[in-house]
């Protein structure tokens, strides 16, 4: 998740959500004083460690949900529904220094005096903090805009907000006239940008005003920000409607529409030109020690751009082999890239209408879920649907993503698959996109995590991109044994879905720390890959805006591998994959470092249980 600022806790949710927002009229005014809450909890006496870290992460999770109202109301946490995060510079400041307050608690427990469970729990919490602190050094909130986040995806934030009677309608009113607030603090923040030579890089840019017009229609009818005044709940009386409504298009009309066209002209009149054209982090003021710190969080390793870099190549030499195998197996007779050509233009891998694609996504989730059982020995709850991606975002987003339910808010997950441009979406990889996206990917993965309801908060909530991404692509690796790729194009598919992410290891560093322009980027993407051009040009447009995200996949991916491997070696005809995805899963999403170990003491205890 990605958002304007430094969050001091992210809520895990796939790619192309964005969580952002600004303050809300009088928030500051109700501001409680959790830096005093904090300090107290710390010096408290008479209480055990362990009821103090309990104390801690309850303290904590008031704070993010209150800090970050967005937050609130996408987990369900009640009472934050008409408000937006306080992103003035003031507030940034004050939240940067009280993520101190949690490392003077941290210090006021005796962690060998923990139990096992908290000790984990405990262990998590810390790092986090000590990255959010070291994390302060560089100033994010300052990138408030590029084509994947900012003011413009503000109506995701509405699409999930409650509407389920008239006081959730009025929430929503009140959450709408506190726009234009967000449009203010968000061009303070990127005037900040400009002084302080701190903006994102201008080809990540070039969307965004129209992404702007289109999510700011004359017709208040056609704007997706008031989408839930189109279609109210049988519950609520017509004449609630209409007032509700009627307040809606007020709303949009008299400040709404006006506030997106302020910040639409200040785009294209005053940032976008000033705007930096270099494309790397590391171009920025501290930019390689900034590059440097989004690798070490996003991947959760030790590795250097350099070392991700190398394995990169060599995963996708390896990969390579095995399409080419793929390419003979159909029996074509040319070369990769003729092989691709075909599957760009054969109008048998397309469909001609949107709604068909959503019914052969549908069909493939379908088919995978009565399959499950066979690899897991507890499967979520939650239940997740099918969608479209919003027609204003399309153009800059990937081919699908997904969106995390909430067992609390009772919201159901969401897949998301672009529609845009029909013939850039070829039907020979949807088998692996909902394998990673939906089940046995993202939704089985987060869902789970969610329904822990012995874990704190904050890890049945939160997490690490690397296990997440990770675990998606794993996931893909799974589709053999659900029953999908039965034929040579899915399977060719799924490897281009593989390669696709090492050729990520290759492109983000080489882009961020080796000097390579967005041209050789995009070569090398497509030397390389089956993608089509515009997804490409998306896909590495991407990697510029978000430096070091994309290499959470392969490293996740391939830690997991090599834990199931060293399981299978270890146990024998006594491995069981029910047991172990259970077990890599059993914890919610971890640090690589900490699942690794955690896994290998459960490969040394099964082994021990064998004799």
């Amino acid at each position: 998740m990605s958002g304007i600022g430094h969050a001091s806790r992210a809520v895990v949710v796939a790619l192309g959500v964005v969580l952002i927002g600004a303050s809300h009229l009088g928030a500051q005014e109700r501001h409680p004083d959790f830096h005093a809450r904090f300090l107290t909890l710390a010096e408290q006496r008479a209480i055990s460690d362990s009821v103090r870290l309990r104390r801690l992460f309850a303290l904590d999770w008031e704070y993010t949900n209150v800090e970050y109202p967005e937050t609130a109301s996408f987990v369900g946490f009640a009472g934050q529904e008409e408000r937006w995060t306080d992103y003035s510079l003031a507030a940034i400041a004050r939240r940067n220094r009280e993520l101190l307050d949690r490392r003077v608690v941290l210090r006021a427990i005796d962690r060998g005096k923990l139990g096992p469970a908290d000790q984990l729990s405990y262990d998590v919490f810390a790092r986090e903090v000590e990255e959010n602190i070291e994390g302060t050094r560089f100033p994010s909130e300052l990138l408030a805009v590029t084509q994947l986040e900012g003011p413009q995806y503000l109506a995701s934030v509405i699409g999930y907000m409650p509407t389920a009677s008239v006081r959730d309608y009025e929430h929503i009113l009140a959450r709408l006239a506190g726009i234009p607030r967000v449009i203010d603090q968000t061009i303070v923040l990127l005037d900040s940008g400009l002084a302080r030579g701190v903006t994102p890089p201008r080809v990540t840019l070039s969307n965004v005003p129209s992404q702007i017009d289109h999510l700011a229609p004359d017709s208040a009818s056609a704007t997706a920000l008031l989408a839930p005044f189109n279609n109210f709940p049988p519950a609520i009386s017509a004449s609630d409607r209409a007032r509700l409504a009627a307040a809606a298009t007020r709303i949009y009309t008299e400040r709404l529409r006006p506030a997106y066209r302020r910040l639409g002209d200040y785009l294209t009149r005053t940032y976008i030109p000033r705007a930096r054209e270099t494309i790397a982090r590391s171009a920025l003021p501290d930019g390689h020690a900034w590059y440097a710190y989004d690798v070490k969080t996003q991947t959760t390793t030790k590795r250097t751009p350099a070392e991700i870099h190398q394995l990169g190549l060599s995963e996708v030499a390896r990969i390579r082999a095995q399409m080419d195998s793929v390419i003979r197996a159909t029996g074509f007779t040319g070369d990769m890239p003729a092989f691709v050509a075909m599957l760009r233009t054969d109008k048998r891998f397309f469909v001609q209408d949107s709604g068909t694609l959503v019914r052969r996504y549908r069909d493939i989730a379908k088919r995978i879920d009565p399959e499950l059982p066979r690899l897991f020995g507890t499967l979520p709850r939650l239940t997740y649907g099918v969608t479209t991606v919003p027609s204003f975002s399309a153009p800059s987003q990937a081919a699908a993503y997904y969106q995390s339910g909430s067992p609390d808010a009772h919201r159901a997950g969401q897949f998301f698959v672009n529609t845009y441009r029909l013939e850039s979406r070829p039907t020979w990889e949807m088998e692996a996109l909902t394998a990673h996206e939906a089940v046995p990917g993202h939704h089985l993965q987060i869902a789970l995590s969610q329904e822990l309801g012995e874990l704190p908060e904050f890890r049945r909530y939160g997490g690490f991109v690397a296990f997440t991404e990770g675990w998606g692509l794993y996931a893909e690796s799974l589709g053999g044994d659900l029953g999908l790729y039965t034929d040579p194009y899915s399977r060719f598919g799924q490897l281009s879905s593989e390669i696709w992410r090492a050729i990520r290891l290759v492109l983000d560093t080489g882009i961020h720390d080796m000097g390579w322009s967005r041209e050789q980027a995009v070569e090398y993407f497509r030397a390389n890959s089956a993608k089509t051009d515009q997804e490409i040009g998306a896909e590495v447009d991407r990697y510029i805006a978000r430096p070091a995200q994309a290499l959470a996949y392969k490293s996740g991916e391939l830690a997991i591998k090599d834990l199931r491997a060293r399981a299978q070696r270890a146990l024998g005809s006594r491995f069981d994959i029910r047991a172990f995805h259970d077990e890599v899963l059993r914890q919610g999403a971890l640090p690589l470092d900490v699942l690794d170990a955690r896994m290998t003491a459960w490969i040394a205890a099964r082994s021990t249980d064998r004799r």
